[in-house]
């Protein structure tokens, strides 16, 4: 097999593989201010999608002319699709040229093919199948096998242990070949348990003293698995932005999730604000979710701008954020910009990690345990040491690793 990476190497977004010039496995953006697109032109006939997240699915709609078949799990369609008008709209309100219109991002979701995971099935000379990543709901690891009997694991964003929302990923097939993540090689995650109880002592430390609780969450896996962990202490919160719409997209497809009945009880508890519903919320001991994670437009910036004087309140960061953005901004020195106006925070800024990727030790016990299954070569990609961790495969494992870079080619 011929593979081709044309984003993600030894970075983090675009991801995009290309498997014997015929399918591509994953065909992202790297957002910000120079969107990043996958290297060099690609005609596949076939485009197999992990997950929605746009850094994995974001420019699929750019493929559309050349009429692929796309394939992906039914809550990454729905939330993928759901994300993609959205970067549509925003495009056409800011006056810019999107990267795709109405009738691509239209032909889009008349070439997705919805299949669960779990199922076996045949594209372009491979039988393929999604296996459940544990990263955020519908999120899947892809398995491909071809004539010859060759195969490959390509674990997209893979979380091993569980959350409030999705459950961890859990036996995964033998393969050949392996394609892994790499994001927090070299990073331990803190247990889970130790992070929400320092999060919740710290958002009632605020809420007792009359300050309010700002807590900027991605649409999608953040805001809910927030919202699940507030109700699980009694706390009721403003939730607003399009993780509301995520909710409601993840409601119908309940296989999904680890505890639908909670995520159900969550949302119903919560109090949903939109437009201009939001003016209404008093801001008083309050705690509000909402989008977007790393302070880069959304309703978080209305928040923001009714609170950046209030030294009582606080800004809880939920997610990394990226260099370049306004979360990042914040972290390093206390101000952000909001609608053009630079504004010093006095609100007291704190980020916790509530990552839905694996972390150093489970990116290596499964590495570990794929070579001694008969693992022979090893690829580590959307990282900012992908260099390391192969260099660690190969001096721990004893097992082929490469860290490709972009646009590089292997035969396999």
């Amino acid at each position: 097999m011929e593979l081709e990476f044309k984003g993600a190497c030894r970075e983090v977004g675009r991801s995009a593989v290309l498997v014997d010039e015929k399918l591509m496995v994953d065909y992202g953006v790297s957002p910000g201010e120079n969107v990043k697109y996958p290297v060099n032109g690609s005609r596949p006939e076939a485009v197999l999608v992990s997950h929605a997240h746009i850094d994995h699915s974001g420019a699929v709609p750019n493929l559309m002319d050349l009429n692929p078949d796309v394939y992906m799990t039914p809550p990454t369609f729905d939330l993928s699709h759901m994300l993609a008008k959205d970067t549509l709209r925003i495009a056409e309100r800011e006056g810019e040229l999107p990267a795709y219109d109405s009738i691509e991002l239209t032909k889009f979701a008349h070439r997705t093919k919805q299949i669960d995971t779990g199922i076996k099935f045949h594209t372009h000379g491979f039988e393929a199948e999604f296996l459940d990543a544990g990263h955020i709901p519908g999120a899947s690891s892809i398995h491909l096998r071809n004539k010859e009997n060759k195969s490959i694991f390509y674990t997209g964003d893979i979380n091993t242990l569980d959350t409030r929302l999705v459950s961890g990923a859990t036996d995964l097939p033998d393969s050949d070949v392996l394609i892994t993540e790499s994001t927090y090689f070299g990073d331990e995650h803190p247990p889970r348990k130790e992070v929400e109880k320092k999060f919740i002592d710290s958002l009632m430390d605020t809420l007792n003293i009359g300050g309010n609780v700002i807590i900027p969450a991605f649409a999608i896996g953040r805001t809910q698995e927030i919202l699940m962990l507030l109700d699980a202490h009694g706390i009721r919160a403003y939730v607003d932005g399009m993780g509301i719409q995520a909710y409601r997209i993840m409601s119908r497809h309940p296989e999904y999730i680890r505890n639908p009945t909670h995520l159900k009880r969550a949302f119903n508890n919560a109090i949903m604000v939109s437009g201009r519903k939001r003016a209404n919320i008093p801001l008083e001991s309050s705690v509000v979710v909402t989008t977007a994670g790393m302070l880069n437009g959304g309703p978080v910036l209305y928040y923001i701008k009714k609170l950046y004087k209030d030294p009582k309140s606080k800004i809880i960061l939920t997610g990394y954020q990226v260099e370049g953005t306004n979360g990042r901004m914040a972290m390093d020195t206390g101000n952000i910009e909001n609608d053009g106006i630079i504004q010093h925070l006095k609100p007291k800024i704190e980020q916790y990690d509530f990552s839905a990727h694996s972390g150093d030790r489970e990116l290596k016990e499964m590495v570990k345990d794929f070579c001694n299954r008969g693992t022979e070569r090893v690829f580590t990609m959307h990282g900012d040491n992908c260099e390391g961790f192969a260099d660690w495969i190969k001096e721990e494992v004893g097992v082929e690793a490469h860290a490709p870079e972009l646009g590089q080619r292997f035969t396999v």
